[in-house]
């Protein structure tokens, strides 16, 4: 798979998750196999006023690349702006993100605002496209009814102002991330262009990746809320891709995953900081397990790397005494 020049060692794609996908589980991510990492969503507004708390956000490493960096914002001449930060900082792609339905960012007319205003969106993404060389992508949602409508239309618009690919999650901006995607809109549009379009929406399982890419003829897949506390699902992805069996993942493979996302974040945020963190994110990779429940309330104090560490490995001896192994 391409997006413009740039070439993906496969078309699985980790999506852009605000609040997730920092630089150390990008990393997780890549290490699995991901062919293209998101950074989280950055506010156009921020990196034109030298936010380093946004700036922070495009923190990167070669071994991650390609990385793309997206953007929300509604003006068109901020947006510009900022866009050629993003190329500055050495990012492989630029994603303008028309997709984002929470209250705050809608009430500045930016995300899934955009569709309801063609115009401005159209003005957005020239103004982009003509500040930037990298390739330029975005993420789009339904629109605001089911019909599709607005995503078709700025698709087309999309395309008609040199945007290099499209990801579409098939969901309203009214459902969020509930009800079922209509993967039908995937395939729809698709159809209607001739640049690589991203699927989005309803991948839990390895076998769920491998649908979307049968039944809609997308050119790649975009795994977010499914790899949140298992970035190997894209290693189990690749094996359904080559009719392999499905790489389980066993409690070495989990705990050693779970002390490396500890230690880089605390290598990248310092480790007070990566802590208060780890207080709800650690629960992301035992979902499921026996005990999950136990382990998620001993770590919501957790202040050290060592006290940390201690409560892993209780857990991990309490889940081997739990199973008899």
């Amino acid at each position: 798979m391409k997006i413009g020049p740039v070439r993906l060692d496969n078309n699985l794609i980790l999506a852009p998750l605000a609040g997730i996908t920092n630089l150390p589980f990008r990393l997780l991510a890549k290490e699995a196999g991901c062919g293209l990492v998101y950074s989280e969503m950055i506010s156009s507004n921020g990196l034109i006023h030298h936010s380093r708390r946004t700036e922070k956000l495009m923190d990167s490493v070669p071994r991650e690349k390609p990385l793309s960096v997206q953007l929300f914002g509604a003006s068109p001449h901020i947006m510009a702006e900022a866009a050629g930060i993003v190329e500055s900082s050495g990012a492989s792609i630029l994603d303008i993100n028309f997709g984002c339905s929470v209250k705050k960012i809608i009430k500045t007319g930016a995300g899934a605002a955009l569709m309801r205003t063609p115009d401005i969106a159209e003005a957005v993404i020239k103004a982009v496209r003509g500040a930037v060389k990298i390739p330029l992508s975005i993420k789009i949602r339904s629109g605001w009814d089911r019909s599709g409508r607005q995503a078709f239309e700025l698709a087309r618009i999309a395309e008609d102002c040199g945007v290099d690919a499209i990801a579409v999650h098939p969901r309203t901006a009214t459902q969020g991330f509930g009800g079922v995607a209509d993967w039908s809109l995937i395939a729809a549009i698709k159809k209607r262009v001739s640049i690589p379009v991203m699927g989005n929406g309803d991948i839990v399982t390895c076998r769920d990746a491998v649908r979307m890419l049968e039944t809609t003829g997308c050119d790649g897949v975009m795994i977010g809320r499914a790899a949140i506390g298992n970035p190997m699902i894209f290693s189990q992805v690749l094996s359904c891709m080559k009719n392999e069996p499905e790489q389980a993942i066993d409690l070495e493979r989990r705990f050693a995953l779970i002390h490396r996302f500890l230690d880089a974040s605390i290598q990248y945020f310092g480790e007070d900081h990566a802590c208060k963190m780890m207080r709800s994110r650690l629960g992301w990779f035992v979902k499921g397990l026996p005990l999950a429940k136990k382990f998620r309330e001993s770590i919501k104090q957790v202040s050290s790397r060592d006290q940390a560490v201690d409560l892993i490995e209780q857990y991990r001896e309490a889940l081997i005494n739990h199973s008899g192994v």
